[in-house]
């Protein structure tokens, strides 16, 4: 069974026992958390689709690890014109485990 899950203002889809790198979480790493937004859960072709949301959808995790992602080098230059700057990104994340996935309420 997957389902497709909001939080941090993505949208990620997984399975359990997967691991999964979202946005920062506030939580320490064993910390249990639990995802509402629930946008669609399903298995095969038994797929049911919230309206936004999934009544009764949820997905529990246990946090993995806390991180941050690769550097990304953002460049802006401008030719003969003695302009050039550079900056660094690294983004953080939290590294999930998901544990469970509940269905929809009949």
């Amino acid at each position: 069974m997957y389902a497709v899950f909001r939080t941090g203002g993505k949208q990620y889809r997984a399975q359990q026992g997967e691991r999964v790198r979202i946005e920062k979480l506030e939580a320490a790493v064993g910390d249990a958390v639990q995802f509402d937004q629930v946008l669609m859960v399903g298995e095969g072709a038994d797929v049911k689709v919230g309206k936004p949301l999934v009544d009764g959808g949820k997905v529990e995790a246990k946090v993995t690890a806390q991180g941050k992602g690769d550097k990304i080098r953002i460049i802006k230059f401008r030719r003969r014109k003695h302009y050039k700057r550079e900056q660094g990104h690294r983004q953080l994340f939290t590294e999930v485990e998901i544990t469970s996935i509940s269905g929809a309420k009949e």
